[in-house]
């Protein structure tokens, strides 16, 4: 069983910090909160023979440091790591729900820090909060480490005077985000790793296996078949121009990835991503997925209704279906029933859903239903991811021997004619 290497706050407001023994991440929370700790930083990894023992200082550990270090390593040490933000978020929960002001409490979130350019940030947005700013407006001052949901979410924190229990919820949202993209990068490895076999083969074949052929084929009179002509072709486009080509894709790539990040090309890409076979469905899933579970979790903070879609609908992550739900906030706010509003934007709520946000909107557990839909779609995401990935890894051994089969064709085809010729 794997050993989790925890931080947490104490009801008095000390920290404790040991290791636990936890079939996974979540367990390892649950077993802290049976314990009446606030979890801070868990960490996978950490020494067996270690006992929790509370700091009444607060300062961290030197074991702590490293681990914290190791879970937020970064191949751009200048940049706040998702890790710490996470920390960040979570610690500064516990430190507001147990009373300490929050400029206080961010001096002891930046004297902590395990990183220097996590120090350096918590800092700065302590120097804006202390000069006056609100923490949403300090927060949105960096936006290459706050997210735009992050500060709508603090920014209706603020508004409605529980900042303490928004930023549990962010912490929670985060933590479930990151396990879901865990998912999806695991479950992709393996047909990456097939698609780059596959390259390398086809490389490999029409670098050094194709012209050996050549030379045989050199001394034969007549015509090659046109499937040969193709191959060696590309064989000695290859040879004798593969920097420039590869030259060529990488500038293509860099140009199609730069058009990709502006607006136009933005809407473009994601409205081709849901109009895709398998892609599109799983993409506008996982969109209701993360709308859902940030609705719920907002409008159960009391966050007002109108507000809450404003601030759900920037998780969304793909413009096309913002604008589809940004149309039935304009109906909330006139009035409107949300379930009912929801019914223009098909692409991310199907039928059943949305009456299942009618009912829960009229029996007034609409925050609970929300948050159901979301574990119920996440899990149903697992389980098509499973078989989308399934399905790759044949697909990706086709391609392989179709590519094989082809050149082998290919060069198979000449050798019987010089057979005929011979006859």
């Amino acid at each position: 069983m794997p050993t989790f290497q925890y931080r947490a706050l104490q009801t008095d407001g000390r920290i404790s910090e040991g290791n636990l023994d936890a079939g996974s991440r979540p367990d390892a929370l649950k077993q802290l909160e049976q314990r009446g700790l606030r979890p801070v930083r868990v960490v996978e990894g950490g020494a067996k023979g270690a006992k929790g023992k509370p700091s009444a200082s607060g300062k961290p550990q030197s074991q702590d440091k490293s681990a914290a270090a190791s879970a937020g390593f970064s191949l751009r040490p200048d940049r706040v790591t998702s890790a710490d933000l996470e920390n960040f978020t979570r610690l500064l929960s516990s430190l507001l729900a147990a009373g300490v002001p929050l400029s206080r409490a961010l001096v002891i979130l930046y004297k902590e820090a395990s990183t220097p350019a996590a120090a350096a940030k918590w800092k700065e947005v302590h120097g804006l909060v202390v000069d006056g700013m609100s923490l949403a407006n300090a927060m949105a001052r960096s936006p290459e480490t706050f997210p735009k949901v992050y500060v709508a979410m603090v920014e209706a924190g603020e508004a409605g005077g529980f900042l303490d229990v928004v930023l549990a919820q962010i912490a929670d949202f985060q933590t479930r985000e990151k396990d879901l993209r865990s998912k999806v990068s695991t479950a992709m490895i393996y047909p990456c790793v097939l698609l780059v076999l596959a390259l390398v083969v086809l490389t490999v074949l029409l670098v050094f296996f194709i012209p050996k052929f050549q030379k045989v084929f050199a001394t034969a009179h007549g015509s090659l078949p046109l499937i040969t002509q193709i191959i060696i072709g590309a064989s000695d486009i290859l040879r004798s121009y593969g920097l420039l080509v590869f030259g060529g894709f990488v500038l293509a790539g860099f140009l199609l990835r730069t058009w990709f990040i502006s607006a136009d090309g933005r809407r473009v890409w994601e409205g081709l991503t849901l109009k895709a076979p398998i892609v599109g469905p799983l993409s506008a899933r996982f969109a209701m997925a993360r709308f859902c579970r940030m609705l719920g979790t907002l409008i159960g903070a009391d966050v007002p209704l109108v507000q809450a879609l404003n601030v759900s609908r920037r998780s969304i992550g793909n413009q096309i279906l913002v604008d589809a739900v940004s149309k039935s906030i304009d109906q909330v706010q006139q009035g409107g029933r949300l379930g009912q509003s929801l019914a223009e934007c098909r692409t991310l709520f199907s039928g059943s859903v949305m009456e299942m946000i009618s009912v829960a909107e009229e029996s007034g557990r609409l925050d609970i239903e929300l948050i159901r839909i979301a574990n119920v779609t996440e899990s149903e995401l697992d389980r098509n991811l499973k078989a989308a990935v399934a399905l790759a890894e044949p697909l990706m051994l086709f391609l392989i021997a179709g590519f094989i089969g082809f050149i082998f064709i290919g060069m198979l085809l000449p050798i019987f004619s010089l057979q005929d010729h011979i006859k």
